[in-house]
C-alpha cells in the first residue's frame, strides 16, 4: 500500500512535462521582449528560423518540422504574410504546391533575432557550466527525438 500511495503522488516541481512547459513560458517571455523591437512576435519566430535555414519549404514541410498544427500554421503564416515577412509562391514545378517564400525585410532581421535568441539562451542557462549547457542541451534533444517517434 506505502508504495502504490508513493506512485500516486504527484508533484510539479519533480514533472518532466510541467518543468518543461514552465520553462517554455518563461523563455518566450524572455525572448519575446528582445526580438518585439524587431516587429516580430514568439509565434513567427519558429517558422523564421527554419525559412531562415530553407527558404522556399512548403506549409506541410514547416508543420512537420515545427510539430504544429495545419491550421495553427495556416493562421500563422498569414500573419506573416499580412506583415510583410513572407510570400506565398507557386512551385514552379508542381502548380498545386505553394512554397513560402522569405520577403527581403524578413531576411534583413535574421542577425538581429539570432542574436537576441542567443542572448535570451546565455542569460536563461547562465547559472549553468559550459559541461552542465551541453548535457541539458542533449538531455533535451533526446526526449524530443523520443517523442517525435510517438
Amino acid at each position: 500500500m506505502q508504495m502504490l500511495m508513493k506512485r500516486m503522488t504527484f508533484s510539479k516541481d519533480h514533472s518532466a512535462g510541467y518543468l518543461a512547459n514552465h520553462l517554455a513560458r518563461l523563455f518566450e517571455r524572455g525572448l519575446a521582449g528582445r526580438i518585439k523591437p524587431l516587429g516580430l512576435t514568439t509565434g513567427t519566430f519558429p517558422a523564421l528560423l527554419e525559412l531562415w535555414e530553407n527558404d522556399g519549404l512548403t506549409q506541410k514541410e514547416l508543420v512537420e518540422r515545427l510539430d504544429i498544427e495545419q491550421a495553427t500554421m495556416a493562421n500563422t503564416l498569414s500573419r506573416m504574410e499580412r506583415d510583410g515577412l513572407i510570400k506565398r509562391q507557386k512551385d514552379p514545378d508542381d502548380g498545386r504546391v505553394q512554397r513560402v517564400v522569405l520577403t527581403e525585410h524578413a531576411r534583413t532581421l535574421r542577425d538581429p533575432a539570432i542574436a537576441a535568441a542567443t542572448t535570451e539562451n546565455e542569460d536563461a542557462l547562465a547559472a549553468l557550466s559550459g559541461e552542465e549547457r551541453a548535457l541539458f542541451i542533449e538531455l533535451m534533444q533526446k526526449v524530443i527525438a523520443t517523442r517525435r517517434e510517438r
